[in-house]
């Protein structure tokens, strides 16, 4: 979707973050966005802003584990803007903590927001890009937690490579109908997400109190992070998410990654995989039976992959091309 001006974008979790980072890059090259978001008072913040510009933005309150309100979204911003185009499923929760310290109220609240979410998104608003037939794109907002194991976030990270296999499944199954997919594999942002334990429902039992505490302390250093603070050294804006994600979607990227400094984490899962390979010989007649019976030996949509060459200019395309 190399063209997106007059398209319509509809981003979850759209309010604030890199969701409200989205919504302005897209907004400011020519697109009609929804911003979706469960939080009011982060919907009218947000709006605030956008009232004094021209740009073609349009808010609604969402809970993204309710498929029945989803729907519902969808229609209202049909009416708005027209066919969606591109899909954002970036609405989420920045809770983590050891598996072995979790309730089933963690399991449960996180899925619902950060899987179930994302599958809400696409069982909805895909099959409307399928009808209307003009093409579109959908990302995922995943982490870098979706690349590899990095820390004690069991359940974060469990629900991260979900939604990146979700992203890499669609890729492949879309290939013939010009919609593209991307995992967005984020590092540090900021924004407001460690306090996002106080979206916790009521009632809900949690083994993460002395996170969260710890989380919320550091919560307003972590936004306002000042030029040359620790904080700004691993984190970037989200102004600066908003293009490199409109980068990826102009570029068709299927990973769209933040930071260049998780290379070496990428590479060590990888390799541990090639690795986990029997030193064995290959049966050929094994491989001409999965390939019989369709079984995919290998995944044409990875060599589609490129490398995006410096950041992305304000239009979100590569400034080294």
């Amino acid at each position: 979707m190399e063209d997106v001006a007059g398209k319509t974008a509809f981003i979850t979790g759209g309010a604030s973050g890199m969701g409200l980072g989205m919504a302005r890059a897209f907004a400011r090259n020519g697109m009609k966005v929804v911003i979706a978001d469960i939080r009011q008072e982060a919907l009218d913040e947000a709006m605030e802003d956008f009232s004094r510009t021209n740009l073609a933005v349009h808010p609604i309150r969402l809970d993204v584990s309710d498929r029945a309100a989803y729907a519902e979204a969808a229609d209202e911003a049909e009416r708005v803007f027209g066919n969606i185009h591109l899909l954002c499923n970036n609405a989420g929760i920045g809770v983590t903590g050891p598996i072995k310290d979790a309730t089933y109220d963690d399991w449960d609240w996180l899925k619902s927001v950060m899987l179930d979410g994302v599958i809400n998104g696409v069982q909805t608003i895909l099959p409307r890009m399928r009808r209307h037939g003009e093409g579109g794109h959908i990302v995922n907002t995943a982490s870098m937690s979706g690349t590899f194991a990095s820390g004690d976030a069991g359940i974060y990270i469990t629900l991260k490579y979900a939604v990146v296999g979700m992203a890499e499944a669609l890729r492949w199954e879309l290939k013939d109908e010009n919609i593209g997919v991307s995992a967005f594999l984020p590092g540090g942002v900021r924004t407001n997400i460690f306090n996002s334990h106080k979206l916790r429902p009521a009632g809900m039992a949690t083994g993460y109190a002395a996170q969260d505490a710890q989380k919320e302390a550091l919560a307003d250093d972590f936004r306002n992070a000042p030029p040359g603070s620790p904080f700004a050294a691993i984190s970037i804006d989200i102004d600066e998410v908003g293009l490199r994600v409109l980068r990826g979607i102009r570029r068709n990227d299927l990973f769209i990654i933040s930071h260049p400094e998780f290379r070496e984490g990428i590479e060590a899962r990888n390799a541990a995989l090639i690795r986990a390979i029997p030193n064995e010989p290959v049966s050929q007649d094994r491989i001409a039976m999965l390939r019989q019976m369709g079984t995919l030996l290998t995944q044409p949509i990875y060599a589609e992959q490129t490398t995006p060459q410096g950041k992305p200019d304000e239009a979100g395309r590569d400034t080294n091309a």
